[in-house]
């Protein structure tokens, strides 16, 4: 990828881009604190991630090359399960660790917002390991707020990790109901 001009955004189907999301979620879990988990996924895992995100209606929105490769993807679903929360949805953005930097992050990043607003969302909140700069600062050049930090909320690396709550409060939707 030489610029943002020359990828796509698509909504990610399982059987064309499972494998490749599974293989960014992996590299994530193995070599970060991205993500919270201490094993890589597996196929099946997959399977039930795309069925969740069908019945919730959530996006997965993924960057391509124009040789179809992916190079990142978007999503959100519940933020939590009890109905008065139906207007807020928790997000995560990951790229593949050849095309971070690039600002590919930030493009899927206000895609997903466009999706929140089309979907009359309301608040969009992301969990982000307090140590990782990078992502607070592009949600923070979103628009997106601290909401706050739970200390040592998890431990990997032989370490407890931080996690930083960040909140964008979008303008949707135009008619909130209870119910």
């Amino acid at each position: 990828m030489r610029s943002l001009t020359e990828v796509k955004f698509i909504a990610c189907t399982h059987d064309e881009h499972a494998q490749a999301i599974l293989s960014i979620f992996n590299e994530a879990i193995v070599n970060s604190t991205a993500l919270y988990d201490y094993h890589p996924r597996t196929p099946q895992n997959m399977e039930g991630w795309f069925q969740a995100k069908a019945a919730g209606r959530f996006p997965v929105i993924g960057a391509v090359d124009q040789d179809g490769a992916l190079l990142g993807f978007a999503s959100y679903g519940t933020f939590r399960a009890w109905p008065a929360y139906k207007y807020s949805v928790e997000h995560s953005v990951y790229v593949h660790k050849d095309h971070r930097g690039k600002g590919l992050g930030h493009a899927l990043m206000g895609q997903l917002i466009e999706a929140a607003r089309a979907q009359q969302l309301h608040v969009m909140i992301g969990a982000i390991d307090a140590a990782n700069a990078g992502s607070i600062a592009m949600h923070e050049k979103l628009g997106f707020v601290h909401a706050g930090t739970i200390q040592q909320a998890g431990f990997k690396f032989g370490s407890w990790l931080d996690v930083a709550f960040y909140q964008l409060i979008l303008n949707t939707p135009t008619h909130p109901v209870d119910g």
